[in-house]
């Protein structure tokens, strides 16, 4: 339960940065505004790292294998960028509808084959039923732009 209820809040707090980077963008830039959500969330982290014990130290991230792993940052950069470009193209509602479905359909298929370490399930007719059900959502969603 308390793992849902994280997922929500997070899904929350990325539709809400995304309308927030958007606009900083407009009176910023794309590559400043991404710069400055890039080092708040280090400054954060770092403040969160020494407030909470300190569980690990940073030297532990070299011995991280395999090293593809470390690349999360750089993507996380790529994300900013990405969302702040969608959010301002399609609004948020659209935006974060193709982002969810996106992230549904690529998470379910990291699973489905084992990739990155991740655990490998099986196949599930119900899975596949879901993520189609979210792209026919899109369809409807965008009912009124499409042309039948």
């Amino acid at each position: 339960m308390w793992g849902m209820v994280i997922s929500v809040i997070s899904g929350i707090l990325m539709s809400v940065q995304g309308v927030f980077n958007s606009e900083v963008t407009k009176q910023t830039g794309i590559w400043i505004a991404a710069a400055f959500v890039q080092i708040t969330a280090f400054v954060v982290c770092i403040v969160a790292w020494f407030v909470t014990g300190r569980e690990s130290s940073f030297l532990a991230v070299v011995s991280t294998r395999p090293v593809y792993l470390l690349s999360g940052g750089i993507i996380g950069a790529f994300i900013t960028y990405t969302v702040i470009i969608g959010m301002n193209t399609l609004g948020p509602a659209q935006s974060v509808l193709f982002i969810i479905t996106a992230q549904i359909i690529s998470a379910y298929l990291i699973e489905l084959f084992g990739m990155f370490g991740v655990e490998k399930s099986p196949f599930q007719w119900t899975k596949l039923i879901g993520a189609l059900i979210m792209v026919i959502g899109i369809l409807v969603f965008k009912w009124k732009d499409l042309k039948i």
